[in-house]
């Protein structure tokens, strides 16, 4: 069997990128492979702690060399895309050298206002790259690194969760309206702008991931000063699909997103959204999905008023027929055709 590793700062987490190298993972099994995770912290196969951000300890060559020995593919999920261990990247990117590798972009360091000193990726002909968008896979080339785009994928089919036994531990009401922000709290993630909704729409706000990158005291300013109800984290033994059923609203009012899976989740679980206006949003709503603007939240509570069913079936349908979870084995073949690997009808990947 063909055997990969899967790299990067931290895997097994809530967070987007742990997510979708999950995916990536399952679709490399999909395809024949053996796949390992290696990373500087979470549930992983392998653990580098040099890896992660803002380690204590750089990684050495030989730890990285000795995670990844044995295989014929190492996948990097975004290690190499962000300088936020500018060490790991470097010793990384010098183990995967003249190896089969693809780099897995979910962000660039321009797109952070923060990161935009930094160079952009490193590349080598035994690379290839992939973006999760078709912006950065623009900017990429203006860079001189050519790449593809996969979109993210998500399970399209999935059963519906319930919600009732969520609202009862949050303590909403059957009919009160409940605004749902899915994400982590940083300031790039508009929890103000989502408050600010839950506020016009007399609704109780619920934000379900934790504050980082330092964002603790403002968010906690922000939630004191709310002029509605406020709920926080997830409810104990209950899914992601729940908390999408339990809610009115998803609220996704980022500045910037390198994809944000809350666009088509809310149209998995047949529920509206109201979106930020992050360049990545325009290129997905071109897909046909129909979301409300994070800042009009009259359109947003007439729709309320009076749900049309038409547009979560229709969203619904998009999402569907492009960001299957299903197709990502497609997808992935030809990337790893450019590598040297083949893949069969059954989709079994053989050697490079």
């Amino acid at each position: 069997m063909t055997t990969a590793a899967i790299v990067s700062f931290r895997l097994g987490g809530t967070d987007g990128v742990s997510i979708e190298a999950a995916k990536w993972q399952w679709a490399l099994r999909e395809l024949g492979f053996s796949a390992r995770t290696v990373a500087g912290s979470g549930p992983v196969d392998v653990t580098v702690p040099g890896l992660s951000i803002g380690a204590e300890q750089e990684p050495s060559p030989a730890e990285v060399d000795q995670a990844i020995e044995g295989t014929e593919l190492v996948v990097v999920e975004n290690l190499c895309s962000l300088p936020l261990n500018p060490a790991a990247l470097e010793v990384v990117a010098g183990c995967c050298r003249g190896r089969a590798t693809i780099l897995h972009h979910h962000d660039l360091p321009w797109q952070r206002a923060n990161l935009a000193r930094y160079p952009g990726p490193p590349d080598d002909p035994a690379w290839a790259h992939v973006t999760i968008n078709e912006l950065s896979r623009r900017e990429l080339a203006a860079h001189g690194v050519e790449a593809v785009t996969i979109y993210n994928t998500f399970d399209t089919e999935a059963p519906a969760g319930v919600g009732t036994a969520v609202r009862n531990a949050l303590g909403v009401g059957r009919n009160e309206r409940l605004v749902l922000q899915p994400t982590r709290a940083l300031p790039r993630k508009g929890v103000a702008a989502a408050i600010a909704l839950a506020e016009a729409l007399g609704a109780v706000y619920w934000l379900l991931g934790p504050a980082e990158d330092g964002y603790g005291p403002e968010l906690e300013r922000l939630l004191a000063s709310a002029r509605c109800p406020v709920r926080r984290g997830q409810v104990e033994g209950t899914s992601m699909a729940d908390a999408y059923a339990a809610c009115s609203v998803v609220a996704l009012p980022s500045s910037w997103e390198g994809f944000g899976n809350p666009t088509v989740e809310s149209a998995v679980h047949r529920r509206p959204l109201a979106v930020g206006r992050y360049p990545v949003a325009a290129e997905l709503a071109a897909f046909g999905f129909e979301w409300f603007d994070a800042g009009n939240p009259a359109a947003l509570a007439a729709w309320l008023d009076r749900p049309d069913t038409g547009l979560v079936n229709r969203n619904l349908a998009v999402a569907r027929r492009h960001f299957s979870l299903h197709d990502l084995p497609g997808r992935l073949a030809p990337v790893l055709a450019s590598l040297g690997f083949g893949v069969d009808q059954g989709q079994t990947v053989t050697g490079n």
